[in-house]
Parts: C-alpha cells; structure tokens; sequence
C-alpha cells in the first residue's frame, strides 16, 4: 500500500515537473520573440529597457501584459518614440490578443512608424494588432497569420506597400481588418471569404486590383471600404471572369 502511494507521488510529481517545463519552454520561446523586437528597435527612452533575455518569464517586463497561464496576450508600445522595424518572431506569439504600439520603424534602410495592437490588439490585449497613423513601410509579414488569438488588425494610414499576405485567411477569430489609407496592390485574398467571424473590412486608398469578393463576410461590407483603388473593379460577378485577371 505504502509502495502504491509512493508510486502515486512520484507520478504526480513527474507531471507537475512536465506541465512546467512545457510551460518555462512557451516562455523562453515568446520571450525570444520579444527579444528578437526589441533587437530590431531604436529605443532612445528606454521603454524596452526591462526586456531582459536572461530572465525567463517575460510576464515581468514592462509593457508586457499575460494571462494566468504566463502566456503573453498584450504588448504596449503606444507614443513610445521607439523606431525599427517589424519581425517575423512576432507570429510566435500564438496567445497573442493585443499588440499596441507607436514605433518608428527603419526596415530595409527605409523609414516607418508603426502602431501594432494585438487580441484582448482590450496590439485590454484580447485579439488585436494596431499599427495605425503611422508612416511603416515595407511589406505585412506573412507571419501575422500566425496569430490565431488576433481579433483586430489595424494597419491603416501607414505607407506599407505589396501585397495583402493570404496567410491572414488563417485568423480565424478576426473580427476586424483594417489596412485602409496604405500603398498595398495586388488583389484581395479569396482565403479572407471564410473567416467567419468578419465583421469590418476596409481597404480603401490602396492600390489594389481585381474584384471586390462578395462570399462569406464580404457580402455585408459597404462598397466604401473598397473605394479609391482605382484597379479594383465589383462586386465580383460569381461564375462570369476570373476575379484576378490582369492583376499584379
């Protein structure tokens, strides 16, 4: 009996060790992905000062918010004065619900500034990422498909340019996307059409091209969210042409 009990406590106590590695491994993990921004970024305030890679919760940095597992759900960066750029480790961040920041950025020798605002972006951090009223440039990292926690994405009045990633198609608790008042072309991904949960989209001063979707979400969004690209053509007339043709 005393044996069995034994072995009992021993098993306890093993799965208790195995449940805190796996979670001291996730935070390793998200803390070198915060790392990985702060290296990315001009700091002149110290904002970012406390994010110390040899520490092994990044819970405790500042501007760092998690919830009762240590999982980081939300980033405050906003009116930081910080400059740099966006890296792809920020899609490593899969608990990620807010992610809010003002932030010059400097990638690929050009200037920008971003506002990034992740899930409860409620950038209190339930689901979001607000990057807006900036000047970021450069491309939307594909990586932010990563982010199945992202409820809003706010892009918009940037100077970002290419192409809307179709990788977004897979944040599946999307409620908000907005990437309006930017330079990005090409057409809008047909992979956006199942996200249910989409309630706003707005596209509208870009340089986009092709047809307006009119499947699954798209078919409630108002025909202004779409206006001042002038390559886009809509709705999409289902069945009668390619919605891509002729767009690059």
């Amino acid at each position: 009996m005393v044996a069995q009990n034994s072995r009992r406590e021993l098993l306890a106590a093993s799965l208790i060790l195995t449940l805190a590695l796996i979670r001291l491994t996730e935070a390793n993990s998200e803390g070198d992905a915060l790392h990985a921004l702060r290296r990315s970024l001009s700091d002149p305030d110290n904002v970012v000062q406390s994010w110390d890679p040899t520490l092994v919760n990044p819970c405790t940095w500042f501007h760092v918010t998690c919830n009762q597992h240590h999982q980081v759900t939300r980033l405050d960066l906003g009116n930081s004065n910080l400059s740099g750029h966006l890296v792809p480790e920020l899609g490593k961040l899969e608990h990620l619900q807010y992610l809010y920041g003002i932030i010059t950025l400097l990638p690929f020798d050009y200037l920008k500034t971003f506002t990034l605002s992740v899930t409860h972006i409620t950038f209190c951090f339930e689901s979001y990422s607000e990057l807006y009223k900036n000047e970021i440039q450069g491309t939307i990292p594909s990586e932010l498909g990563n982010l199945k926690s992202l409820i809003s994405l706010d892009l918009y009045n940037n100077n970002l340019t290419g192409k809307i990633p179709s990788s977004l198609g897979k944040l599946k608790s999307l409620v908000f996307l907005r990437l309006n008042e930017n330079r990005l072309t090409g057409p809008i991904p047909r992979e956006l059409t199942v996200i249910s949960s989409l309630k706003v989209v707005d596209v509208s001063g870009n340089d986009l091209c092709g047809t307006i979707p009119v499947e699954g979400p798209f078919e409630h969004i108002p025909m202004q969210n779409f206006e001042n690209n002038l390559r886009l053509e809509g709705p999409e007339l289902l069945g009668l042409a390619s919605y891509d043709t002729n767009c690059t």
